[in-house]
């Protein structure tokens, strides 16, 4: 599944650790193929409402924004960054193998699955860093990153995640950064059976995201915006002659042509700066996952 989405914007030139996250739970191997005119036909707005907004950027274009300010909180609670979320359900399928989804369509938390895109936040000067990471089964930690080359703050771009039963793609601006092959075979959880939604959050995350945490937002620059434009949701399609994605034969190369495997090299040569499949001091009581080791 392609969904393209534009960069979140924040003020500049402050540390600022919020995250904007792009979390893509994937609970389908189908989706209702279409592309709404608008974004205020696809998008609800969960929470925050008084703080984000729709608007029409140019004719027949419109967006989103949403505002973080900071927070209050009563006393002996812990303070947290309002957070405002674009959702859009899919069709779904079912399968004995996992659990029961739950009668309002979620899934718990425990058996989860989700793809995550996190814009961290930057010190003055500082390139900013695409944070990803893969839940499957409610396990993740299978964290990647990136620094961006360029700023996102200062136009939109494009952020891209493609699912079909080989693996998981994810592009920026139509180049490949990351590929998570299906080891299901080998053992390793993947993404399959449960429903989609797509969330954009806006949230503070200064415990861990700049500089390991050491750098804190610096609320005297709030509010903060993300802005979000151009949602497109495309469903998995197989090779001519084959039903839907699910039923694509083992040996076939259909889905092996949707990934760049030069580009994706290049890409993580030049710009990825954390992959926990290398990350030796992390893994060295316990070994690496299965995942790191199967290719």
């Amino acid at each position: 599944m392609a969904l393209p989405l534009p960069s979140p914007s924040s003020s500049r030139h402050h540390p600022r650790p919020l995250v904007a996250a792009l979390l893509l739970l994937l609970m389908a191997m189908a989706a209702r193929p279409g592309v709404a005119s608008l974004l205020y036909d696809q998008v609800e707005i969960t929470w925050g409402g008084d703080r984000s907004f729709f608007y029409m950027e140019r004719e027949g274009v419109d967006a989103s924004r949403s505002a973080s300010r900071r927070p209050t909180a009563a006393p002996g609670s812990p303070p947290r960054t309002p957070t405002s979320t674009a959702a859009s359900t899919s069709t779904s399928c079912s399968s004995p193998t996992t659990p029961p989804l739950m009668p309002d369509g979620e899934v718990p938390w425990a058996y989860h699955d989700e793809i995550d895109l996190e814009f961290l936040g930057n010190a003055t000067g500082e390139p900013y860093t695409l944070h990803t990471n893969i839940f499957a089964n409610g396990a993740g930690g299978r964290e990647q990153q990136f620094r961006l080359w360029f700023d996102p703050t200062t136009d939109f771009h494009t952020y891209s995640i493609e699912w079909n039963p080989k693996h998981i793609i994810i592009l920026v601006d139509g180049t490949p950064v990351r590929a998570f092959e299906n080891h299901a075979a080998r053992g390793v959880p993947f993404p399959t059976w449960q429903r989609m939604r797509l969330q954009g959050t806006l949230w503070n995350a200064d415990e861990w995201a700049t500089q390991g945490g050491r750098v804190k937002t610096d609320w005297t620059q709030a509010p903060f915006y993300a802005y979000y434009r151009n949602l497109r949701v495309t469903p998995c399609a197989p090779s001519p002659g084959v039903a839907w994605c699910g039923d694509e034969p083992p040996e076939s190369a259909w889905f092996e042509q949707r990934l760049d495997k030069a580009a994706l090299k290049e890409a993580q040569e030049k710009h990825m700066i954390y992959d926990y499949c290398v990350d030796e001091k992390r893994f060295k009581d316990k070994g690496f996952p299965k995942e790191c080791n199967a290719d």
